[in-house]
């Protein structure tokens, strides 16, 4: 086998024991929710536990794990937080970043490969082209973890430009050359700080833009993993995390938890063993084939070959399957958690609102569904599938 594919990621679960343990605590106080962000703090921690250099290249002092065992970084912080979980997902920034020239790399990682990137893509936002690059303005929504970053990209459409694949152009910048707009009020993942992000006529040279989508021209083989792929893989994985904690929580809860009219406790009863068993099930066919579906990919790109059609719609179908039975396993869990599972600040209320956040993305779309189906009988997918 490759080397590559039996290197151990140095994200270690023991090293995220504490953390976790800490993200968890402070979640339940509300802390996140509350303040609409993910407190510095943390995203330093997640820093030191390697999350921003997981998938740097080694020259630029990076670990270069696999797409696997990010995302299992990923799910167990998710299991903590959906919120902490959905921003250290972003920690899949070289995926975009790769596209940028080699120089403008050298220049972001000059000082350590913790570098913490978010974006505000849609929609992009007409720019005017100077001699140097583009000058940018607008304002962008769904900035993610922006509060934490030090640098962002937002989307732009340059005008008389004409970008042949249709892919938004992304214009990269310190986060110090925007403002932050606090717009983010949701039902769940409510820490994840996804804010406004506006510019008002900042310049920035063609040499840090890039074409969100395209293959990256670097030679490791984390970029020959499809990136739009692996950007939707990175967010369903949170609510696996979020459903696991939630049957997990609910072990807990169970043989302790009696009726209040005086029934016998939760774990009991047959038809909580049925429903949990049930649930579980269905989450860990859906979460193994999620898994599957990447490994077969990267394994094909550790033996030289380029994943198929096939399998990079397997990929993208498995993300909205377990998306959607993720959440569909926290509300079950929640109704059998009984009345108590109700109340807002209760874990099991937050493990549904988060897990149906996930579901609501783009890329966990009903199009998903269509495109998949589409090629199952030969036919083409839409421009951007694939």
């Amino acid at each position: 086998m490759n080397a590559l594919a039996e290197k151990k990621s140095k994200i270690e679960i023991t090293d995220m024991t504490a953390l976790c343990q800490e993200i968890k605590t402070r979640a339940c106080t509300g802390e996140f929710d509350d303040q609409g962000y993910v407190s510095q703090d943390i995203i330093e921690k997640l820093k030191e536990v390697g999350i921003y250099r997981a998938l740097v290249p080694a020259r630029f002092g990076g670990d270069e794990c696999s797409p696997r065992q990010f995302c299992e970084c990923i799910e167990r912080i998710s299991m903590a937080d959906g919120s902490v979980g959905w921003v250290a997902s972003f920690g899949m920034s070289p995926a975009y970043l790769g596209c940028l020239p080699v120089p403008t790399l050298e220049k972001i990682y000059q000082n350590g490969p913790d570098v913490v990137f978010a974006a505000g893509i849609f929609p992009p936002q007409p720019a005017e082209v100077t001699d140097n690059g583009f000058r940018v303005k607008g304002r962008w929504k769904f900035s993610s973890g922006c509060l934490g970053a030090d640098i962002i990209g937002v989307g732009i459409a340059p005008k008389k430009v004409n970008e042949a694949s249709g892919l938004p152009r992304i214009a990269v910048m310190p986060a110090s050359k925007l403002k932050i707009e606090m717009t983010w009020d949701t039902v769940g993942l409510k820490g994840t700080g996804s804010h406004d992000l506006v510019v008002d006529n900042v310049e920035v040279s063609e040499d840090w833009t890039f074409v969100r989508g395209v293959a990256s021209p670097l030679p490791e083989p984390f970029f020959k993993y499809p990136s739009l792929s692996f950007a939707t893989q990175v967010l369903t994985v949170v609510g696996i995390g979020v459903a696991a904690a939630a049957l997990e929580e609910f072990k807990a809860l169970a043989p302790g938890k009696a009726s209040i009219t005086g029934g016998s406790e939760i774990a009991n009863r047959p038809v909580t063993q049925y429903e949990f068993a049930q649930a579980e099930a269905e989450f860990q066919a859906a979460r193994s084939w999620f898994y599957q579906t990447m490994d077969n990919a990267w394994q094909a790109i550790l033996n030289g070959e380029k994943p198929s059609p096939e399998q990079i719609s397997n990929m993208r179908l498995s993300c909205t399957h377990a998306a959607r039975t993720s959440a569909e396993v926290a509300r079950k869990i929640q109704m059998l958690a009984g009345m108590t599972a109700i109340y807002t600040n209760n874990p099991f209320s937050r493990y549904v609102n988060d897990a149906n956040v996930v579901t609501q993305h783009a890329f966990m779309g009903d199009a998903t569904l269509l495109n998949a189906g589409a090629m199952s009988f030969g036919l083409p997918p839409t421009p951007g599938y694939l």
